[in-house]
């Protein structure tokens, strides 16, 4: 209890303080000065009781190293914070006291926080806070643990013994490296690597190859849940097969063949592109894309649904290339139009219409590229747009290599991505800026999280701090000194690309030497990981779910490699071409499909996951306020436009009508639908609707305004109520009304159609689920 009571006192009384900003006098302030006296002593004791603790528990590792020293740093805040208290306990304080103990509250509250954090990571695993979530719960085994045992004979083959020991590796990893690693050594053993696993902990070797029976390791892993010694002692026990595997692995001797520790325990994506012969052609299946659905199909027993009708067609097809949607009488045209070519024809018109498209891709762009117009970094000149570059490249259909490349390697206009993080600052040692380039590049550009191994060797993937740091140093100016957890190890980096088959940089090389090389070597065609990612972001961005999901954890398995593997070969065989992309994708017969519903958004992620086609979507921030702004009235002045791209053409300008959501900042009616905040790389939106859109929805004072405006004009523009419902049906939903919709637009307006009446009915259309989804 003495350990852990600061925690909450001294959050609780900076979170009271915050309520007294306005007057240091408040009827709080009692409370406050007891839970900080009480707070700041319990933080004096719970050091030297951490201390007594580590002692008793026989523990040790970085996280615990670095949960003793936030102790004793939290014990050094308590002291002052003490001294500080006495301060201010007089009738009339002095506003500098005031200040020095709110900011050593603030402090010493966020000191015991973190310092409780690692340490409730040393008694309850790293993942404490998430591993008991619904969607991080494993039923199965991961893939590398499968092993036939009844497969191994008398006496094992050299390869048997590889791999026999690599399956008790991938064991120790999945169920004994959050207590027994590096990072955390309880009772002197470490199971990370070989020397320590035969060494033993402090009670002496824990392994006697060849007798189970006499092994400690054995007999702790078959002991039931509530004993005392048995372990896992914190978490799932180990199966029965992974127990067996184990056993067996002793009785064999407990092989360990040189070159095990190599072998990773988790999945990991091949590097080099690959191209599969495409299946044989079909009747009916003219894209390739449709060939491999269809072997996909096949395999998985599944049949394809029937192709929307041109009305879903027209409003799935303009959502997503233009971010627009169709007018009435685009749709009548198009379906009076005879071709049997007129989806492809449409879709090529779409794609020609530049500034269209680049408004609405912009979006998609400015979310993964964290690219902003306003926020704190242009205030102090830390943070740099790269709005100019990234709308004409768009509009151009920039190749991709090239547009990597200028990220990578960049100029004065596209240098934001790299250089626009310094304005964040170094949060610690790893979130400094060379670091966080480190892990945007990873995440954006290779889809490979690099967060876990920044700080420490990495628990969820194969990736090392020193790799992490290496790959740092490409965009540092001076050699990274490596810090493990935040403390400095005095141990330089190296300079390395995370694959070396992708080449080395040049270590002593300056800071742009080294971007140029780097740059050159990521975009090579022998980096299939690169034009993987691509196309499986392009892929979910228009299916809805990507080949592989997460889209920034590329490791993970497709749910069909040949898909992804053809796609991106073929994605670079014909110039690195996004809007061919594009056009090949939804010119497909499964782009064109029936839409699948799902009832969660956790089930897009599911490891059981079976695709089946286009998922039913919920159109994004942008697309609503558009959507509101040609239906209603324009959502946004011209004072809100951040960006002007006719300021960068000589061309005419887009005939919309109204300011696009796409160009003006972040704010609250946005945020609330669902746009993120660009401080950092976002590469998915959720899906699924919230009660702070719901609200918004209802009662924001934006959307109100439009309705109300809107109402007017639709009021003076038609007097029939008959005829003013038919079209507001057709422009909304690219349809007539159906007779009882007509008939309850009739009984509310009655002989005249008068704004308050119309402005319930957009509101209501707006609602619907046939408005806000793509189908």
């Amino acid at each position: 209890m003495a350990v852990h009571f600061p925690i909450g006192l001294l959050i609780f009384a900076a979170f009271l303080e915050f309520h007294t900003l306005r007057n240091f006098n408040h009827p709080l302030r009692h409370g406050i000065r007891l839970l900080t006296l009480f707070g700041g002593l319990a933080a004096i004791l719970s050091a030297g009781f951490g201390v007594l603790l580590a002692w008793t528990e026989d523990m040790g590792g970085e996280t615990l190293d670095l949960h003793r020293s936030l102790g004793f740093i939290s014990a050094a805040l308590g002291i002052a914070l003490l001294f500080s208290l006495r301060k201010v306990s007089g009738p009339n304080p002095k506003p500098i006291s005031i200040k020095l103990f709110r900011s050593l509250l603030l402090i010493s509250g966020l000191g015991v926080g973190l310092a409780g954090h690692y340490g409730a990571s040393l008694t309850h695993g790293e993942n404490y806070l998430s591993e008991t979530l619904p969607w991080n719960q494993e039923t199965e085994a991961p893939e590398s643990l499968t092993v036939n045992l009844a497969s191994f004979s008398a006496s094992l083959s050299p390869e048997q013994e590889f791999q026999l020991a690599t399956n008790v590796r991938s064991v120790f990893a999945h169920n004994c490296y959050k207590c027994h690693s590096g990072a955390k050594i309880e009772g002197d053993l470490r199971l990370d690597e070989k020397e320590f696993v035969f060494a033993g902990g402090e009670n002496g070797p824990i392994i006697f190859p060849g007798d189970p029976s006499k092994s400690e390791l054995i007999r702790r892993i078959s002991l039931s849940k509530n004993h005392r010694d048995v372990m896992p002692s914190k978490g799932k026990l180990l199966r029965n097969e992974e127990i067996e595997l184990l056993k067996l692995w002793v009785e064999k001797g407990a092989p360990w063949p040189d070159g095990v520790n190599q072998q990773s325990v988790y999945r990991v994506a091949e590097l080099a592109p690959r191209n599969p012969a495409l299946p044989l052609s079909q009747s009916g299946l003219e894209n390739p894309i449709d060939l491999w659905v269809d072997n996909y199909f096949q395999k998985e027993g599944l049949d394809w649904s029937a192709p929307v009708d041109d009305r879903v067609f027209m409003r799935r097809v303009y959502l997503d290339i233009i971010g627009f949607l169709p007018k009435p009488e685009e749709l009548e045209a198009f379906q009076l139009d005879e071709n049997p070519n007129k989806r492809k024809n449409i879709i090529e018109n779409l794609l020609q219409r530049q500034d269209d498209f680049a408004q609405h891709w912009l979006t998609f762009w400015n979310d993964a590229l964290r690219n902003d117009y306003t926020g704190t970094g242009y205030i102090t000149n830390g943070r740099f747009a790269i709005t100019d570059w990234l709308y004409q490249s768009i509009r151009e259909n920039k190749p991709y290599d090239q547009f990597v490349k200028e990220l990578l390697n960049p100029n004065e206009k596209s240098k934001g991505f790299i250089e626009g993080i310094r304005w964040r600052g170094t949060v610690n040692a790893s979130q400094r800026t060379e670091m966080q380039a480190a892990q945007n590049v990873g995440q954006v550009i290779l889809g490979l999280n690099l967060k876990c191994a920044s700080c420490h060797d990495s628990f969820i993937s194969d990736w090392k701090l020193e790799e992490a740091y290496a790959f740092a140093n490409i965009f540092a100016d001076s050699t990274l000194e490596i810090s493990r957890c935040e403390q400095p190890t005095g141990q330089m980096a190296k300079t390395k690309i995370l694959w070396e088959e992708l080449g080395e940089i040049d270590s002593a090389a300056s800071k742009a030497e080294k971007l140029q090389q780097l740059a050159e070597k990521l975009v090579q065609p022998a980096n299939g990981r690169l034009y993987r990612t691509l196309v499986n972001r392009i892929w979910k961005q228009l299916m809805g779910r990507g080949i592989v999901e997460p889209v920034d954890e590329m490791d993970n398995l497709p749910w069909s490699q040949d898909l992804l593997d053809w796609l991106a070969v073929d994605f670079v065989e014909n110039g690195y071409d996004l809007k061919r992309l594009i056009f090949q994708i939804t010119t497909s017969r499964i782009y064109q499909s029936q839409s699948i519903g799902l009832k969660s958004q956790e089930l897009l992620t599911a490891e059981d996951f079976q695709f089946q086609g286009i998922v039913r979507r919920r159109i994004t921030a942008e697309q609503f306020s558009d959507a509101v702004s040609a239906l209603v009235h324009p959502l946004f002045e011209e004072k809100e436009q951040k960006f002007k791209p006719n300021q960068l053409l000589t061309e005419q300008l887009p005939s919309s009508g109204f300011i696009r959501a796409s160009l003006v900042a972040n704010n609250p009616f946005l945020t609330a639908l669902g746009r993120p905040n660009r401080e950092i790389v976002s590469t998915s939106r959720d899906s699924q609707a919230s009660l702070l859109q719901a609200l918004e929805l209802s009662n924001g004072e934006r959307l109100s305004i439009a309705l109300q405006k809107g109402a007017k004009t639709w009021a003076f523009q038609y007097e029939s109520p008959s005829q003013l419902t038919e079209e507001i049906f057709k422009r909304a939903l690219l349809r007539n009304p159906s007779e009882k919709e007509m008939e309850v637009a009739l009984q509310t307006f009655g002989e005249r159609a008068d704004p308050p009446e119309i402005q319930d009915l957009l509101w209501a259309i707006l609602l619907l689920p046939e408005f806000q989804m793509i189908y």
